[in-house]
């Protein structure tokens, strides 16, 4: 099913940027092998013996680690978790492998490596910049783009108007069908449907901002008027006024990004979709923190 990512992810916390990141390995001595690599590349004297050192091990077990011959003890997994620079999400997913390696049961190294893909992200394409404003334009246009798989590709302008709220023209309707089109973000299938081409999307580079912005303007506002458009039944609206510090301030937004990761991936299971559902999260100071003098 279908999703529309437009916050700005942080990058993982992983210390080289250039590797390939820990969601793409399914062999954890792979990726710390890929760090000893980058590593030695950076500083040729980094060996063995000063990965040994970090770890605690010896440099003949670190050896072995690295070339697939021996698991890395759990003593040494928090010294490793540090030195591969994981945390949060990735050090899970790093944990899991590392269990699902270990495991001999075939029943239970398979529920562990669902676990640990459960923490991957859902595929996602980067709508390309020159396309930004057109598809965040208006928010009807994204919504257009949800509602074909309710109506399971029929792209009938008055059935698609019908079905908005708050109701749009049909003109509307039959620009925001030509944009998805012309953006290659549906494309035609049997019996003159359209077909997503890509089930997530995300929004990046420079023109981003200003994009967003506009779409997010228009989706709060939404939101604000979905008080009195829908009964509570069919909306879910809280708000939480906090006392935080800056640390915690950190943690929330990250509690934020994995409550999105979570949503996205459950809506991947979502398989006969009967509506499109808006959430818009917001964070933002009412009391910022004062400014420390330098």
């Amino acid at each position: 099913m279908c999703a529309v990512t437009i916050d700005r992810e942080r990058p993982q916390p992983e210390r080289n940027q250039r590797m390939k990141p820990i969601f793409e390995h399914l062999d954890y001595r792979n990726f710390m092998k890929d760090a000893f690599d980058r590593r030695k590349a950076e500083s040729p004297f980094f060996s063995y013996r000063a990965m040994a050192e970090i770890l605690g091990l010896d440099t003949s077990n670190v050896f072995r680690i690295l070339h697939g011959e021996a698991h890395l003890p759990a003593r040494c997994q928090p010294q490793a978790l540090q030195f591969l620079g994981l945390a949060g999400r990735s050090a899970e997913f790093f944990l899991l492998l590392i269990a699902y390696a270990r495991e001999r049961g075939a029943k239970a190294k398979k529920e562990i490596l669902e676990k640990a893909l459960s923490l991957r992200d859902v595929a996602r394409r980067q709508l390309e910049e020159e396309h930004l404003a057109s598809y965040f334009g208006n928010w009807w246009i994204v919504a257009v783009r949800s509602l074909l798989e309710v109506t399971e590709g029929r792209c009938h302008p008055h059935e698609i108007a019908s079905r908005l709220s708050p109701a749009i023209p049909v003109e509307e309707v039959e620009r925001a069908l030509e944009v998805l089109q012309k953006l290659k973000l549906v494309k035609k299938g049997s019996s003159d449907r359209l077909v997503l081409t890509e089930a997530h999307l995300t929004a990046g580079g420079e023109l981003k901002t200003k994009a967003v912005r506009k779409f997010q303007t228009q989706v709060l506002a939404l939101a604000a008027e979905s008080l009195e458009r829908f009964p509570k039944e069919r909306r879910d609206v809280s708000t939480l006024t906090l006392a935080v510090d800056g640390e915690a301030t950190l943690e929330i937004q990250e509690i934020l990004r994995e409550c999105r990761r979570q949503i996205q991936n459950r809506v991947e299971e979502a398989r006969k979709p009967d509506r499109v559902m808006q959430i818009s999260m917001a964070f933002f100071p009412v009391a910022p923190a004062e400014e420390t003098p330098k």
